[in-house]
């Protein structure tokens, strides 16, 4: 039997969405073991001047807890 856990974290790219989610995954992946799933919960920019100056992710990252 598995027992889970989800910890929720917030990414940003100057880039793009894409690249905001791939970037909160890496570093997710540092710090937990046992990852099993991501839901992206939410995309979000910062403007300013009129133009997207950050794309922000917020991710939900599931994974096993470990005996």
């Amino acid at each position: 039997m598995a027992v889970a856990r989800v910890t929720e974290i917030i990414a940003s790219s100057t880039k793009g969405f894409e690249d905001a989610i791939q970037e909160g995954m890496r570093r997710a992946n540092q710090t937990l073991r046992g990852i099993t799933g991501l839901h992206v919960v939410s995309l979000k920019a910062a403007v300013e001047n009129g133009k997207i100056s950050e794309y922000r992710a917020q991710m939900n990252i599931t994974f096993i807890l470990e005996d």
